[in-house]
């Protein structure tokens, strides 16, 4: 199948974006023929992966932090899932972030999220993350623009602080339709096993899309840099969207040029009998 093509999706810094210039659907280049080939190369993508994911495990010189922002329905949960599946659990693990609690909310925006980013050997997936905070309380107006924006150069500081401590940071905003969503939270309505799912804020936040697409994009347009770069994900075809996600990860892994650490013994010297 023809090379996804990574960069196309990579937010420009310091440009001035339009997230609606970006597709939802896999680019038009990619034949229905393609589409049949991605289960295949998502397990050899699969494959390379745990490889990788392996090496960085026991090296320990390194770390991964894959952040997946988008709307409610996005996929968040489902790439997680389909992304890591043959991936060993050893030195990766997922963090979900909800609205603050009343201990989080008595420090500084980034308290919470700064102990749960990768030490050395890990890969770790947030599932939301501390751009919530110049996200929602944008959108609620709970914050002043100058607030936003010291947070937004917080953010920028904070990432460039794990890329120097030796964390690469891939940050994925997941791009559905507004249409799409509708689909899916309908679908979620009328699956009895995904009632949990259903919150009263997902219809109070579909009401306010455009907010929404507006705090998105400045958000990434503001923090997206040379060491911590934004992709937009076209994210309506769960199956590129995995695909997608799987392809930058095993770019990242493979551009960090991880190596296995030299056996701690002479193992010529000994023998099994």
């Amino acid at each position: 199948m023809n090379p996804i093509d990574l960069h196309a999706c990579r937010v420009k810094p310091d440009k001035t974006m339009d997230l609606s210039a970006y597709p939802t659907t896999p680019p038009d280049a990619l034949t229905q023929e393609d589409s049949t080939q991605w289960p295949e190369r998502l397990h050899d993508l699969a494959e390379q992966l745990n490889r990788l994911q392996t090496i960085l495990h026991a090296g320990q010189s390194r770390g991964l932090l894959l952040i997946l922002q988008g709307m409610d329905t996005a996929g968040k949960d489902g790439c997680i899932r389909s992304v890591f599946t043959h991936v060993s659990p050893l030195g990766v693990r997922a963090e979900a972030f909800g609205v603050p609690h009343a201990l989080e909310l008595r420090h500084d925006f980034l308290w919470r999220v700064h102990a749960k980013t990768p030490a050395w050997g890990e890969m770790v997936i947030f599932n939301r993350s501390h751009y919530e905070d110049v996200l929602v309380p944008v959108v609620h107006r709970d914050i002043s623009k100058a607030t936003r924006i010291q947070r937004l150069e917080h953010i920028r500081h904070f990432e460039s602080l794990l890329h120097d401590a030796g964390i690469a940071v891939v940050k994925c905003y997941l791009h559905i339709s507004k249409q799409e969503q509708k689909k899916r939270l309908q679908a979620r309505m009328d699956d009895p096993l995904k009632h949990w799912k259903v919150q009263a804020s997902d219809f109070d936040d579909r009401k306010k899309w455009n907010a929404f697409m507006r705090a998105y994009e400045q958000a990434l347009q503001e923090t997206s840099t040379e060491h911590a770069p934004w992709y937009v994900v076209p994210a309506d075809s769960k199956a590129y969207r995995d695909l997608f996600v799987s392809e930058l990860l095993v770019h990242t892994l493979e551009s960090m040029k991880l190596v296995m650490p030299q056996p701690q013994l002479k193992l010529s010297d000994y023998t099994l009998r």
